[in-house]
C-alpha cells in the first residue's frame, strides 16, 4: 500500500518540530514537551500537533500557551528544515492517547487490587493447579495431544 503524501509531510513536520523545540526554543514553558505526531489534513493547509507535557494541568496550560506564542517561529523553521513551498498552519492539541492509557493502567491496577484477596483464598474449584498433570502423561493437564501427532508425522 502506497504511502501518502500527508504521512510523510507530517513524518517530516514532526521531526523537524522536535529538534527545533530541543535545541532552538528557549521558552522554559516548552522545555518538557515532546512532539508525539502530526494530522496534516489532505490539501496541505494545516497540520495539528499532538504534544505531551509533564506536570499538572497547569503545567501543561503553560506549555500549550508556550507552544501558542512561538507558533509562527516553529511554523516559518520547520517550513524551511522540511523543504516545503507553504509551510501547514500549525495548531498544538495535547495528545490524548496519553492520557486514556494512564486511565487504562488504574483501571487495570483497580481489577488487580480488587483480585488479590480472592486469589489468596486458594485456586478456583475444578480449575488444575500449575504444577498438577495427568496420571498417565508427562504433559500438564489441558495440553493439546493432537499438536504433538501432528508434529512427528
Amino acid at each position: 500500500m502506497p504511502v501518502k503524501r500527508t504521512d510523510r509531510v507530517g513524518a517530516l513536520l514532526k521531526s523537524a518540530l522536535a529538534e527545533l523545540l530541543l535545541r532552538e526554543v528557549k521558552d522554559p514553558r516548552v522545555r518538557m514537551v515532546t512532539v508525539t505526531g502530526v494530522d496534516v489534513s489532505p490539501d496541505l493547509k494545516h497540520a495539528r500537533v499532538f504534544v505531551s507535557a509533564l506536570g499538572d494541568d497547569a503545567a501543561r496550560a503553560r506549555s500549550l500557551a508556550g507552544l501558542a506564542s512561538a507558533r509562527a517561529y516553529l511554523q516559518s523553521h520547520a517550513g524551511r528544515k522540511v523543504g516545503l513551498r507553504f509551510t501547514p498552519e500549525l495548531r498544538f492539541e495535547l495528545d490524548p492517547s496519553f492520557e486514556a492509557g494512564e486511565r487504562v493502567e488504574r483501571l487495570l491496577r483497580e481489577i488487580h487490587s480488587t483480585d488479590q484477596p480472592a486469589a489468596a483464598g486458594g485456586t478456583t474449584a475444578g480449575a488444575p493447579s500449575r504444577g498438577e498433570r495427568d496420571a498417565d502423561d508427562d504433559e500438564p493437564r489441558g495440553a493439546d495431544r493432537d499438536d504433538d501427532d501432528a508434529a512427528e508425522r
